[in-house]
């Protein structure tokens, strides 16, 4: 007969037997497992470093040099004392294309600002691309098209019958019209947009004078940029990518990923390169890839900025971050092979193509930040065996952190929000780039940004911002917790040099997940 003893030792045994079966499992699997996704995590560390410092000693050389735009292209002003009276032979003609979806807030603020260009008004055509199925939103843009055209502006306003192929299809069936053919130029600007007066004469010469360059790109400065703490992290990051990856790429290889808006292409090129096409969700860099792949070259000016808005919503943010981490994806997935076989392309460009701009800066880093430092770093907290050394886990990312920072001096106190905010959106980035390569549902979704207009300007600084979603997200909750976890078992056990970074990831990661993400800062 069985006493309650024989049943103790049982459970004993078993519970010996799992335990062995565990530790088996940690030496045998998860030990090694770990040890090569660190290896690998270092190597991809360096290899953005190297990239960041690159492009970094680039920008450094050129500013030191002064070499401008207009000092090293050729560019002459179109500009007279009176444009309106003044002789107009000169000034070649320009086509100007506002693309809109249900953006009434923003929508007067555009086509005001593009009206007002400092043009001649018989050489420019403004051409407003109203996709809107609100019927307030057709209303303002079709009562503004009417006040413009009043007072002489040769606007016209085309409403398509569907939104057959996005942005790229409003813009293509733009260009069908008749009186589209005697243009040379062609300017987008998205409908939050607002140039100053003297865009025009300070772009153009670049294209009219330089029969090789196909695009000029300008650069962006944020009317909003001070009402958040959000706001304020995005702008960190977008001032880097202009003073930084746009200007290294003009200065050096002639290639840079049109960002969509603010923008003048030479419509010979643009029609030499097959036009917009709708084949994913970011035709403004399919466009330029592949007028690249043509030999055509591009040009940023830095100096010149077109004021716009940033979301000022979690929800909008993360549906614009959607499109720009799933669309480059997908635009490599697709022409990979083709950049491959294009001939009469230099090994070089089609390696900077393949290997800096899409695999590094769109696809790489993304999940490497995410996988990294929310994921394995955090684990070998769990597993002593697992040695990281301090170059991968403070030196580099501390660099790469200040690069990205000091594009925005005004702002540098706020790197540690910036950091933490940035492993947050790793996660979604990760998420949408994967979604790209792999082509799933989403693949195409597009979700127009949401803009408040002049709401934003009216609002006091110090007003905190709330965004609450209808449900907790809860992937940001799971992963917070994984970090929480981490962070206190590194705490308990002495390991302590990680957990501070643990429990401040995590509480991010929770404040992303219950929606409150408007942390106001005073300007």
């Amino acid at each position: 007969m069985a006493t309650s003893s024989d049943g103790l030792f049982a459970d004993m045994n078993f519970l010996g037997v799992i335990g062995y079966v565990l530790e088996q499992t940690r030496f045998i699997f998860l030990v090694p497992i770990l040890n090569v996704l660190v290896n690998l995590c270092q190597v991809i560390s360096l290899l953005l470093f190297i990239d960041a410092s690159y492009m970094a000693i680039v920008v450094a050389i050129v500013k030191l040099r002064g070499r401008t735009p207009e000092k090293v292209l050729r560019w002459e002003s179109f500009k007279t004392d009176d444009v309106e009276l003044a002789p107009s032979s000169n000034h070649p003609m320009v086509l100007i294309q506002i693309p809109i979806y249900n953006e009434k807030e923003v929508c007067q603020l555009s086509i005001g600002a593009v009206c007002k260009l400092s043009w001649p008004l018989d050489r420019m055509i403004v051409q407003v691309l109203d996709d809107s199925t609100d019927p307030h939103s057709k209303e303002l843009v079709r009562l503004e098209c009417k006040k413009w055209a009043s007072e002489g502006i040769n606007i016209k306003s085309e409403v398509r019958d569907s939104r057959n192929g996005y942005k790229a299809g409003a813009l293509t069936a733009g260009m069908k019209h008749s009186y589209v053919e005697g243009c040379e130029f062609v300017v987008i600007f998205d409908a939050d947009f607002q140039p100053e007066s003297d865009f025009l004469e300070r772009t153009v010469p670049f294209l009219a004078h330089n029969s090789e360059i196909a695009l000029v790109q300008a650069g962006w400065k944020y009317v909003n940029a001070d009402e958040c703490c959000m706001t304020r992290i995005q702008e960190m990051s977008l001032n880097y990518h202009f003073a930084v990856e746009q200007k290294s790429g003009s200065s050096m290889h002639g290639f840079f990923g049109f960002n969509g808006t603010a923008g003048v292409w030479r419509i010979s090129a643009l029609n030499e390169a097959g036009g917009w096409q709708d084949r994913t969700i970011v035709e403004d860099m399919d466009l330029a890839v592949r007028a690249y792949l043509n030999g055509w070259k591009f040009v940023f000016v830095d100096n010149i900025k077109v004021s716009n808005e940033l979301p000022s919503s979690f929800r909008a943010y993360r549906y614009q971050q959607h499109r720009w981490s799933c669309g480059p994806a997908n635009l490599f997935k697709k022409m990979a092979m083709e950049i491959i076989k294009k001939e009469n392309v230099s090994l070089w460009k089609k390696a900077y193509l393949i290997y800096n701009f899409f695999f590094v800066r769109k696809i790489v880093v993304h999940i490497f930040t995410f996988v990294f430092y929310c994921l394995i770093l955090p684990a070998t907290v769990i597993f002593p065996e697992i040695e990281v050394p301090k170059w991968t886990t403070i030196y580099i990312p501390a660099t790469i952190t200040i690069l990205n920072a000091i594009a925005t001096p005004k702002s540098f106190y706020l790197i540690l929000y910036w950091i933490l905010f940035e492993n947050v959106m790793a996660m979604h980035r990760s998420k949408g780039t994967l979604i790209g390569l792999l082509e799933t549902s989403r693949v195409k979704e597009w979700v127009v940004t949401q803009k408040l207009g002049e709401y934003n300007t009216l609002r006091e600084n110090l007003l905190t911002h709330y965004s609450f979603p209808e449900r907790l997200r809860w992937r940001e909750i799971m992963v917070g917790m994984y970090l929480f976890i981490c962070g206190y078992y590194d705490f308990v056990f002495g390991k302590t040099y990680l957990y501070v970074y643990l429990f401040l990831q995590s509480t991010a990661f929770f404040i992303v997940g219950v929606g409150y993400i408007g942390m106001s800062v005073p300007s």
